[in-house]
């Protein structure tokens, strides 16, 4: 884990250990939303965990105290992904949580997994836009 300061730049970092809702899938325009409101013009600390296979930094992102991923699962507009943070407890109970308040994209009586909505795109020659 790393942290590094950069100074009014705006950096990608693929949100360690969830998976928000594709653009193009229900409630991916609230999860951009989500995660606008709780980082967009603020400063924030990333903690750095690893690469991802395209040499993207996976991280957490916290904004004063707030972990905005932990805090997008808790709002229902991401997953806990399972395939990478399997031992996350407060991811894992977070989602919990939201699934049975019926919070964000638990308000639905299926939602689907991003993962899944974006294999099915690849089958069917779907175009997904990021």
């Amino acid at each position: 884990m790393s942290t590094r300061s950069r100074q009014s730049q705006s950096v990608k970092v693929r949100l360690y250990g969830i998976d928000a809702p594709e653009s193009k899938q229900a409630f991916g325009n609230r999860a951009k939303q989500e995660n606008s409101e709780l980082v967009f013009g603020k400063v924030v600390r990333v903690e750095v965990v690893g690469k991802d296979r395209y040499g993207r930094s996976v991280g957490r992102v916290f904004v004063a105290e707030v972990d905005v991923n932990l805090e997008m699962v808790r709002r229902g507009f991401a997953w806990w992904y399972r395939t990478y943070a399997k031992k996350d407890v407060a991811l894992a109970t977070a989602e919990a949580e939201a699934k049975n308040a019926g919070r964000g994209l638990w308000a639905d009586k299926a939602p689907v997994p991003p993962w899944e909505f974006r294999s099915s795109a690849k089958r069917t020659g779907a175009v997904l836009v990021r």
